[in-house]
């Protein structure tokens, strides 16, 4: 399906598995043939909506926005995924809404929100913050949470005067290292590469992959937390 009605929500992340839960939770989803990494339309709470990501960082989502932008009008954006606490407060699984991306301006508050959620200010960068010092200085900015895409994406609504939220689930908090260096296995156009990760792995099978795994199921739970959090929500 290439054509839809005007004016769609379009739910924004950087990978596929961030909408494992919405997926879970939305209907008719059909695969679109847009340069992206993953698009598809979807029914969300009897409307029907876009779901695309087109992997980590400014650049990346920027193309997402164009990608979507030349082919359908955009009645909202909802940046969705996953983030690192830097607030000390936040745990893991927490469901965080952006009240402004710094640099940016402010994000709108997701009408119907119910469940437990923090709110805070957060901050975009084009690096994963792997080290609980990077995430201290990251700190200082006045950032309670950070990930890669929301800048790039609150800019274009900005500029496009387009509404713009942001609603986030927390995977690292502020206090944790992760396992490897994930700036060090992206690709030449800033994607994760499966194949730089896994070698890293297999370097170090009886350290990494047990962390990887124990990742990839914090993931998948956090995914399932984002699509519980929204599925209320009214965008």
């Amino acid at each position: 399906m290439d054509t839809f009605r005007s004016g769609l929500i379009v739910f924004i992340g950087a990978e596929k598995r961030e909408f494992d839960g919405l997926l879970a939770r939305a209907g008719g989803a059909t695969k679109i043939h847009w340069p992206l990494d993953f698009a598809q339309s979807a029914m969300w709470n009897g409307e029907p909506v876009l779901f695309v990501a087109n992997g980590p960082g400014p650049k990346l989502a920027g193309a997402a926005v164009q990608a979507v932008s030349e082919r359908q009008p955009v009645a909202a954006w909802v940046s969705i995924g996953f983030c690192g606490g830097l607030d000390p407060a936040l745990g893991v699984g927490d469901i965080f809404v952006a009240n402004e991306v710094i640099g940016v301006g402010p994000a709108l508050p997701p009408p119907g929100a119910v469940k437990p959620h923090k709110t805070g200010r957060l901050v975009s960068t084009d690096r994963v913050a792997v080290t609980s010092r990077e995430k201290t200085v990251l700190r200082q900015t006045g950032a309670d949470a950070v990930e890669m895409e929301a800048a790039a994406v609150a800019q274009s609504a900005k500029e496009s005067g387009t509404p713009f939220y942001c609603v986030r689930v927390i995977t690292d908090t502020a206090s944790e290292e992760l396992p490897m260096d994930f700036n060090r296995m992206r690709d030449a156009d800033g994607r994760f590469s499966r194949a730089k990760i896994i070698a890293a792995a297999c370097r170090k099978p009886g350290t990494l992959f047990p962390e990887l795994m124990r990742m990839n199921q914090r993931t998948k739970s956090a995914s399932m937390a984002l699509g519980d959090f929204i599925a209320d929500c009214r965008f």
